[in-house]
């Protein structure tokens, strides 16, 4: 059906944007207005909101390399990392992270979101077919839109659905598309059925192990590590290193082709500018802090057993971790707003996950189960959240 062209209705300067009043007040309405906090430098509450899974972003070597950095290379990177954006620390921090983690190359961005669009743009174009999880991260879900491909949004952790789209497809080229530990429940994905599904078709695996390095894998190699998918020819990772190693931006791994393509096309890439020296620097000492101290990725997962485990025998309804993600469901998204708010009152800092963050519309909250806390940390924990319960 054809619409007639009506001509827009003359509004006056103040009222353009009347509309986005109506739409805050629908989403009042269903509880899912959001507000920024700003936190102190020294905050006293106890912290299993963040995503310092290893507690290294206070770590006096992560912070004494960022400040080491800026005095050295300044505060900002000044231009395209192809233009002045690139220093020293960036090719070090390249080099040392793709080795670590078992690929051939690496590609850092100035943020993890940055390398996802990079890496699914870059990567497809109106040839390929993306199969992709449908409990994925927004990074992948925009860089799917964004890609000109066609998209088959497969089942939740589906190797067999992964396949059936795999098989019908009439596309020369596909490409599977899932995060690595889900960061919501904190569950990880099946990684060998899903690269076994791309193989038997010929489809290449993308896989986000923004959750997984530093936690999963031997040493928190990753989760593609763990899984003997590291440095596979038709592989390709992106992280991020704002979570496990303590500072800023992002990174795309795999074979040196596939670096080399981003490098020259990947719009992200080419027209961002680069990476803080401060968090360049700050990631690759914690990158080494990692390597000399592997025991840190098995006391996270420690806690988010221990977490998890207290918090299912005090009755409620928490996620059984394969990371360092600990989700507890709550009641609705008004309910889940009331707990995280209670729970800082008695000092305790926890994730709150609404609808449409949540792929299944079950507000919860979230915890992060940090590799720095002490037992008596866990059981305190476990003691708010549920003295606060809805």
């Amino acid at each position: 059906m054809v619409h007639p062209t009506v001509p827009p209705t003359a509004l006056a300067p103040a009222a353009v944007f009347d509309w986005l009043d109506e739409a805050a007040e629908l989403r009042a309405r269903a509880g899912l207005t959001r507000t920024l906090r700003s936190r102190p430098a020294e905050d006293p509450v106890l912290d299993l909101a963040s995503n310092d899974y290893l507690g290294l972003v206070h770590h006096p070597a992560v912070t004494g390399a960022a400040a080491e950095a800026a005095l050295r290379w300044g505060a900002g990177a000044t231009g395209s990392r192809l233009v002045t954006g690139t220093t020293a620390l960036h090719t070090e921090l390249e080099d040392e992270l793709a080795e670590f983690c078992g690929f051939e190359a690496a590609l850092v961005f100035s943020s993890g979101y940055a390398a996802n669009l990079a890496a699914l743009t870059a990567l497809t174009d109106p040839d390929t077919l993306i199969v992709s999880d449908a409990y994925n991260h927004a990074s992948l879900i925009d860089g799917c839109r964004l890609s000109r491909s066609e998209v088959a949004r497969a089942p939740h952790a589906d190797p067999q659905a992964v396949g059936a789209a795999l098989a019908a497809r009439h596309h020369p080229r596909a490409l599977v598309v899932s995060d690595s530990v889900f960061s919501v429940d904190g569950n990880a994905a099946p990684l060998t059925g899903l690269a076994a599904a791309a193989r038997a078709h010929g489809a290449a695996l993308l896989v986000d192990d923004a959750h997984g390095l530093g936690v999963l894998g031997p040493g928190g190699r990753g989760a593609l590590a763990g899984a003997g998918l590291a440095g596979q020819p038709d592989t390709v990772a992106t992280v991020t290193l704002s979570k496990s190693l303590g500072s800023q931006g992002g990174a795309v791994l795999g074979p040196r082709r596939v670096v080399r393509h981003l490098t020259e096309t990947a719009r992200t890439f080419i027209f961002d500018t680069g990476l803080a020296p401060a968090a360049a620097g700050a990631a690759l000492a914690a990158l080494r802090l990692l390597r000399a101290e592997p025991h840190r990725a098995d006391r996270a997962r420690e806690v988010a057993r221990l977490l998890a485990a207290g918090l299912t025998a005090a009755g409620l309804h928490a996620s059984t971790p394969d990371a360092a993600v600990v989700s507890v469901r709550a009641p609705g998204p008004e309910a889940a707003v009331r707990w995280a708010a209670d729970c800082r009152t008695a000092g305790l800092a926890v994730g709150c996950f609404r609808p449409p963050s949540v792929p299944d519309g079950v507000s919860r909250l979230r915890l992060t189960a940090r590799g720095d806390l002490t037992d008596a940390q866990i059981d305190r924990a476990v003691a708010v959240i549920a003295a606060t319960a809805p």
